[in-house]
């Protein structure tokens, strides 16, 4: 007999919020599966408010007020038994971060949890990521956001060290990063690689995954650096506008797609990563599978 329910995740970043909403299907004997069903994303670019203006504009309080409002119909649809809302960098450096929250919780009654870094990366990690790092390997694990990269080194299955970094795409297009932070991006990277022989990269977020649409391989395949190194070549020879139109890009994904794959070409260089792996897991995958956890843990205390 099958168990299956649904668990929702709401991912607030700063170039777009996502709704993740996920069946879980259990069966007795076998491994649990976690089957994305519905993914919805709205181009609410808080980084542009917050990295420029240093708050939150009343326009995308009301946007996100908007947004989350529908989130709530489409989880009640859908039957969610539990969901949670995450926010990274954007609300995180908004003046203005934690009003909105509360403003947003008393309006929709969804309740946002503003978590750091180090936070994001321990989420992510807790998904099937583990599967893929508990071989007998070391791995470069890069998310790039719009207002943050996140870079953890993972070997055997461990989490080594980990740093965030204020690099993000939206702060690089609209010029709002520091001329430094390539230089101690640089620095960190290599300082906690250079005691490996092979290290491989993972790569996580939204452009890494349109890039690898764009590569059509075949699922579980990595992207070579030399593959990365020629479509950033190609895409900077294109304009903003060519992306949107002969490349079929949204047009939110059309201009920071170049400065994203930057950060995860300099990575994979300073890495001196031949490879790197895109397993489309982010965020909202990790907070389905806490909430998942946190269900199973509670049934079992009843239970006991």
């Amino acid at each position: 007999m099958l168990r299956i329910e649904k668990y929702a995740a709401i991912d607030i970043g700063s170039n777009a919020i996502r709704l993740l909403i996920a069946t879980v299907i259990e069966k007795d004997g076998y491994k649990t599966q976690f089957k994305k069903t519905s993914l919805v994303r709205m181009p609410i670019r808080l980084g542009a408010d917050v990295f420029l203006g240093g708050k939150i504009s009343d326009l995308n309080y009301t946007r996100m007020k908007d947004t989350m409002t529908a989130f709530l119909i489409i989880m009640k649809t859908h039957e969610v038994v539990s969901y949670r809302a995450c926010a990274t960098s954007a609300m995180r450096e908004a003046s203005n971060g934690k009003e909105v929250a509360q403003k947003l919780n008393k309006a929709t009654g969804i309740e946002i949890q503003i978590i750091d870094g180090n936070d994001e990366a321990a989420i992510i990690a807790s998904t099937d990521l583990k599967h893929l790092i508990s071989e007998n390997r070391t791995f470069l694990y890069v998310d790039v956001g719009g207002g943050s990269t996140e870079l953890t080194v993972f070997s055997k299955g461990e989490n080594i060290v980990s740093k965030s970094f204020q690099l993000g795409t939206v702060r690089i297009i609209n010029d709002m990063i520091r001329d430094t932070i390539w230089d101690e991006v640089k620095k960190w990277i290599t300082e906690n690689t250079k005691e490996y022989s092979k290290i491989d990269a993972i790569g996580s977020g939204g452009n890494i995954n349109s890039i690898y649409r764009f590569s059509e391989k075949k699922v579980g395949k990595p992207l070579s650096y030399f593959f990365l190194s020629n479509f950033y070549k190609k895409i900077r020879e294109y304009t903003y506008h060519e992306r949107i139109f002969e490349l079929s890009m949204n047009p939110d994904r059309a201009d920071v797609i170049v400065p994203a794959t930057k950060i995860y070409l300099s990575a994979m260089k300073w890495s001196k990563a031949k490879n790197i792996y895109v397993p489309k897991i982010g965020l909202a995958d990790g907070i389905v599978r806490s909430l998942y956890n946190e269900r199973k843990a509670k049934l079992f205390e009843v239970k006991k």
